[in-house]
């Protein structure tokens, strides 16, 4: 059995998108640079990830509309004294 995972979340500065398999990470979106980045060691048989990084912006773009959402809906009223 294998474990896969994909994280994906943001902030008002940065954000996150990210694929491992069995607690390695496999490939993240270095938004910095603007490109997928694949994680593994040059020992093992290539892996490409098409069309990752662009899925990757989208999400981002949805996430940051999602938080802003969220501030305005959960901010906390001020407690009445």
């Amino acid at each position: 059995l294998h474990i896969d995972l994909y994280i994906s979340g943001c902030s008002d500065s940065d954000g996150v998108n990210m694929y491992g398999l069995d607690g390695e990470e496999l490939w993240y979106a270095d938004f910095i640079k603007g490109e997928g980045v694949v994680a593994l060691p040059p020992f093992v048989d290539p892996l490409s990830f098409p069309g990752h990084y662009e899925q990757a912006v989208g999400n981002q773009g949805i996430c940051k509309a999602n938080l802003a959402t969220f501030v305005k809906a959960y901010k906390n009223p001020e407690e009445k004294i």
